[in-house]
This record gives C-alpha cells, structure tokens and sequence, in this order.
C-alpha cells in the first residue's frame, strides 16, 4: 500500500550530483538483460507501442508488485527492471526533487497533484498507451490529474487497523480510539504508518476532524494525541507494518489494507487477525504510475505502463496484492473472493466516510513539522 496518500514542502535542497537511480539505495534489487539505447524525454513523444529504449529503473512501495509480473515484462522486452522502494511519498519526491533518475514512479493521488503543479512529471504519450481504455471510468479524469495526462491510475484501497484477536480480543472497539484512548487499548501496543499525512490524518478523523484540516489548532490537537500515546505506539514503520503486526512485535498496526491481507494469509492461523476500517473513517487513496520529467528512459516506461494496463496483468497484480483494480477489463480475471470482500472493495457505506488526503498547498509544511513534534 500502499495502504497508499505537493505537497509544497519546504524541503532542504540536497547538493547532489545528477546521478543513476540504479545503485542509489540499500534496497536496491536488480535482475534481467543488459541496458539499451537512451533516448531523451523529448524523443518520448514519439514512443510507439511495445517501444522500449533502455532498461527500467523503478522508484516503488515495497512489496507492491508481484515479482513474476517483472519476470515476465523483462522476458517479453528484453530490458533489465530494477527496483527502489520508498516508505512515504514525500521521500520519493525528496529524491525526484534532489535530481536522482527514475524512469517510473508510483505516487499516490495528492502527490500527483503537487508533481504537476510542480514540473516534475513528464506528459504521457497516449498513443503508446493502448491499454487505456481498460480502466473504470471512474478513474479517468479525477481531480488530482484533470485530464489524465501525467497519470495511470496502479491500484487503490484504504489505510485503517489490522488486530492480533487474540490479544485485544473479539470484542474489540472499531475505533481509531484503540490507538489513542487508554480505556480502549488497555495498554497493547502499536505501529503506526511513518507518515505524516496518514498518521495525523488518523489522529484528526479520531478528533472529528477531517484529514485535509487546515486549522494549526486542529493539527495541534491532533500531534498532542499522538504524542500522548507515545507510551503503547513503538514504532513508526511504513515499510514492516504488517510483519510486526504477526511477529507478534505489536498487537495493533496501522497500515494499508492489501499489505495487510497478504501478511494474514501468510500467517499460521490467518483467523486471528484483522484489519478494519474505524468508525470515524479514514483514508481511500488512489495510487497511479508516473514518469519523472527527468527520465532517462521514457519508451520502456510508456510500455511497462501499458503491461500492467493489460487485463490479465492488472488481475494479476490484484491477486498478488490484495488492492483492488481501476482495471475495469480485469474484473473478470481477479479471484472472486477478492471481489467479493468489502475490506478490499468498500461498500457504499464505508466509502461515505472515506476521504483523499488532498493537496494543501503552501499549509502543507504543518503536516510534517506537526508529525515531527508529535514523534519527539
């Protein structure tokens, strides 16, 4: 998840050398065939389909794509896929805005907003994209991207609580109280996303508030209930959320939903836990493929695009990861079971009491330096 939510951010501007995403990061994993051709992003509009033009270097959430479907793009094209993972949007825009080269990233709704805005996305060719017309429509057009010119809309889902049953029982409150109120968490410890806008966006649906506040009071109060549950919260984690969760290292995680599903099933006794949307609500969250403007190798990330907007592909990474699809032409490919699952594919109800993190503008800053104060 990505569970899954510009940012104008004050960031300080890091002195770095323009430089290779390849090699940039201690998570770094690499298979496949050697690099080709270079091409520049200006040559990238007249990409044709299936066109590639180099090996492809890929800025992602950890865990987020089934590695059989990077197997299989680097045998059909010939190219070298490797990855770098990231545990918050911000610190993939940090890198991007630090001039590493990436040829793909995977930003969630409101950071590509903040991307546009900011000149950080190149503009798609669409007509290398001849799987467009495979998504819902209800992902076409939405409001962080217009017009559907510097996004491909990946997977989406909702960030809330997963529960070891066992330890907090049957009966446990579905509320985001079970993290902040002491009565209600008796003591049982959490992981919380270390995320500015997901975890104060807890605290702030917790308070009545909405998670797009743009009130320093409401931030306030939000970054004093975090602070006050210091005591039970043991970590702020956004990559091993859900392992700590069934390690037993904790006994109440925050995180994203798929992430979650795909731990459980992994776990001896898949019955002892669960992950729930709280009753005040929460975060939905759209994550979307993008190109940086500064990509080196924009044909082959045009086509790895168009991969995924496959049917079958895009059924495939939903089944892997457990988030649903904007792939409409999927549907019929993913595991019914899957489709079937309100905690996967929100009912009406649940999704009333959803919200996008949005795109603050220059209040932004407050998210991060609110969230800093509340972790000292």
């Amino acid at each position: 998840m990505k569970p899954r939510t510009t940012i104008v951010i004050l960031l300080v501007v890091l002195l770095m050398v323009v430089m290779s995403a390849c090699g940039n990061s201690a998570d770094t994993t690499t298979t496949g065939a050697s690099a080709q051709t270079t091409t520049t992003a200006a040559e990238a509009m007249g990409c044709s389909a299936g066109q590639v033009d180099g090996d492809l270097n890929f800025y992602n959430w950890s865990d987020y794509i089934d590695p059989d479907l990077i197997t299989a793009f680097q045998d059909q094209y010939g190219v070298t896929v490797t990855q770098d993972f990231y545990e918050s949007n911000e610190e993939m825009l940090a890198k991007i805005q630090a001039g590493v080269h990436y040829d793909l990233i995977v930003p969630s709704d409101y950071m590509v907003g903040i991307m546009i805005d900011d000149g950080e996305l190149m503009k798609l060719d669409k007509a290398a994209l001849t799987n467009l017309g495979n998504l819902d429509p209800q992902f076409v057009n939405m409001p962080f991207d217009p017009t559907s010119d510097f996004s491909v809309p990946y997977q989406w889902g909702t960030t809330g609580l997963g529960v070891d049953l066992a330890v907090v029982g049957e009966d446990h409150p579905y509320s985001w109280g079970i993290i902040f109120d002491p009565a209600m968490n008796q003591g049982h410890q959490v992981s919380m996303l270390n995320d500015a806008r997901e975890a104060m966006g807890a605290a702030l649906k917790y308070l009545g508030y909405s998670l797009n506040s743009t009130s320093l009071d409401e931030l306030q109060k939000a970054a004093d209930l975090i602070k006050s549950a210091k005591d039970v919260i043991v970590t702020f984690d956004s990559d091993n959320y859900n392992d700590n969760l069934i390690n037993g290292e904790v006994s109440i995680s925050h995180g994203y939903n798929g992430n979650f599903f795909t731990a459980f099933d992994s776990a001896d006794n898949p019955d002892q836990y669960e992950y729930f949307m709280p009753e005040e609500g929460g975060t939905v969250w759209v994550d979307n493929m993008a190109i940086p403007a500064n990509v080196d190798h924009p044909c082959t990330a045009l086509t790895f695009i168009n991969f995924l907007l496959d049917a079958q592909n895009g059924a495939q990474l939903t089944n892997y990861n457990y988030y649903a699809s904007p792939n409409a032409a999927a549907k019929e490919f993913i595991d019914p079971d899957i489709l079937g699952d309100t905690a996967v594919y929100p009912d009406e109800e649940t999704m009333k009491r959803l919200e996008f993190i949005e795109d603050t503008g220059d209040f932004e800053i407050n998210y991060t330096d609110y969230f800093t104060q509340a972790k000292s």
